[in-house]
């Protein structure tokens, strides 16, 4: 039988990033944590752990934090089943979630359904592109990303287009595209030339841009790890960015932000995925996400 208390340190290790946090989470001595992932390596006969920093769950470890996430949902709708159960305590769900959405539609779908079921988020901040390996690697029970295809024994949900517009701010376009403003087509050198605005290393949207107007995927670049900070960034003038319509449209209506290529626009399809074991709680999380994204996300 799995010792639970034993793949609850190995979880807290992995979503902690470190021993001495997870010895915080759970309000034990840093070395009982490592006694406790010792011990479980040794009735395993095998390592669950890559002692790297952070820490890496071994492919062994991956299956055992994917169980881990199964059975806490798993225990919280029994608790919720047999009244007897309850503590008075919250349940608890991590995700990966885009920052986009979290800055954009996500809130608005979590508000009520929090509420409703007393869950607990913690949100694993991913890019759309990469969401689906913090699945894979057992880090979260549900993710939302750009991919179809779910990882083994989970299931996706189509939740619909994310739209996105590249935009500069008025000064911005005068300083580094003036003769695409005087001539209302863009100038393409001038665009090779002016810098960016990048989310982080794994945010290519700026490169899926510049290829589709024929251009090197090479160009200067700030970058700001933070939506609402990359929105300020790009309507101080600081570069030109590509940014979710739904986040701007008040700033495009008054003029504050200007379309860099008049009438161009890119859609990137988003996902739900979740545990195919993770209980009642998800299967309904999932058909909330669902039908609350319709109101947020093109068709």
């Amino acid at each position: 039988m799995v010792d639970y208390k034993l793949l609850h340190a190995l979880a807290a290790v992995i979503e902690q990033a470190g021993f001495e946090r997870a010895a915080q989470q759970l309000h034990i001595s840093q070395s009982a944590v490592s006694q406790r992932l010792r011990l479980l390596e040794a009735r395993l006969g095998q390592a669950v752990l890559i002692r790297s920093t952070p820490p890496q769950p071994t492919a062994l470890g991956q299956q055992l934090l994917n169980h881990w996430q199964q059975v806490r949902l798993l225990e919280a709708q029994l608790t919720r089943q047999v009244p007897s159960l309850q503590d008075g305590a919250f349940n608890n769900l991590r995700l990966a979630i885009n920052a986009d959405s979290l800055a954009t539609w996500w809130p608005k779908a979590m508000a009520s359904f929090s509420q409703r079921h007393e869950l607990l988020l913690d949100h694993v901040v991913a890019d759309q592109a990469v969401g689906l390996e913090r699945m894979r690697s057992g880090e979260v029970a549900a993710c939302i990303c750009e991919h179809a295809q779910p990882v083994a024994g989970a299931r996706s949900v189509y939740l619909g287009q994310m739209v996105y517009r590249a935009v500069c701010s008025p000064a911005f376009a005068q300083r580094y595209l003036p003769a695409s403003q005087v001539s209302g087509q863009l100038v393409a050198s001038e665009l090779q030339a002016a810098p960016a605005i990048v989310f982080g290393p794994d945010d290519r949207l700026q490169h899926r841009f510049l290829l589709e107007q024929g251009l090197r995927a090479e160009f200067a670049q700030h970058v700001c790890p933070a939506s609402e900070g990359y929105v300020e960034l790009v309507a101080a003038g600081l570069g030109y960015g590509l940014i979710p319509q739904i986040q701007i449209e008040p700033a495009l209506a008054s003029g504050r932000l200007l379309d860099v290529v008049t009438g161009w626009h890119l859609s990137i399809p988003l996902y739900w995925h979740h545990w195919r074991q993770g209980g009642a709680l998800l299967d309904a999380l999932a058909k909330h996400v669902q039908h609350v994204a319709q109101h947020y996300l093109a068709a």
